[in-house]
């Protein structure tokens, strides 16, 4: 079996594959302060949860875009699994073409979302990942990633708003009735979500413009995905396990 780990900001996204079947699938913390023995102790108590052990583990693959918590994990898997993963890297196979003026820039997230909406879905197809930082790519009628954006996220956006202000209060990303809200909090609420909606469905219609694909596919993954799917009416599937999906084809690619 694969074992994958996308690795964010906020939170490691792991997953168990057996051949192209997902068996299971796991979120912890992003910590840098953890050792290697405490991230290896979490992950062989979620394993022994599950009926697993992780003598199970052929090969594993990560993405991160949290360098600094690297060395840490490849640490962990040579001692736990004893086995060297393999890190999505400039150099490595993707198998689609990635149009971008500097490679070396992309983010291994966002190679690995591209490899797995141009192999799930085909272009063109547009694909976000609402995670902390909002990112979007798109995946040309050649099946080649194309380029994309970046935004911040709806937890950044708000904790952005409150730490830059002296009197606006905390509050919980949960989207209100109405935009017009008669609450400082709903007021807050209504804001940043619902100008978050409309930040997103502009820029799939630029999306679909530049790509000269009014129909283009569109993706949606990450932590905060089903929080706006529903009024997003752009939004066409939900795949929560893209990235990982990814990992799973560039590891196939590169064994």
């Amino acid at each position: 079996m694969i074992f994958t780990m996308d690795v964010g900001n906020t939170n490691i996204k792991t997953a168990l594959f057996e051949g192209r079947e997902m068996r299971n699938y796991w979120r912890i913390s992003t910590n840098t302060s953890y050792t290697s023995d405490e991230y290896g102790l979490i992950l062989e108590g979620l394993f022994a949860r599950a009926g697993l052990s992780l003598d199970a583990v052929e090969g594993i693959v990560i993405s991160s875009v949290v360098p600094t918590i690297n060395f840490t994990l490849e640490h962990m898997c040579k001692n736990y699994f004893g086995k060297m993963p393999m890190t999505v890297a400039p150099g490595i196979k993707t198998g689609i073409n990635l149009r971008y003026e500097n490679p070396r820039e992309l983010g291994s997230d966002r190679i690995a979302n591209a490899v797995a909406a141009q192999a799930e879905y085909g272009g063109p197809c547009i694909f976000i990942d609402f995670g902390t930082a909002t990112t979007f790519g798109a995946i040309d009628q050649q099946g080649a990633f194309a380029g994309g954006c970046i935004c911040p996220g709806l937890k950044l956006t708000s904790e952005a708003l409150v730490s830059g202000t002296a009197k606006l209060p905390r509050f919980e990303l949960v989207k209100p009735d109405h935009v017009i809200g008669r609450t400082t909090v709903t007021n807050l609420q209504a804001g940043v979500i619902y100008g978050y909606i409309g930040q997103v469905n502009y820029l799939v219609q630029r999306f679909r413009k530049e790509l000269g694909a009014p129909d283009a596919l569109v993706v949606a993954t990450g932590g905060m995905a089903r929080l706006v799917a529903d009024e997003v009416g752009t939004i066409d599937r939900l795949d929560g396990i893209l990235t990982l999906k990814g990992l799973r084809l560039i590891y196939e690619r590169n064994r």
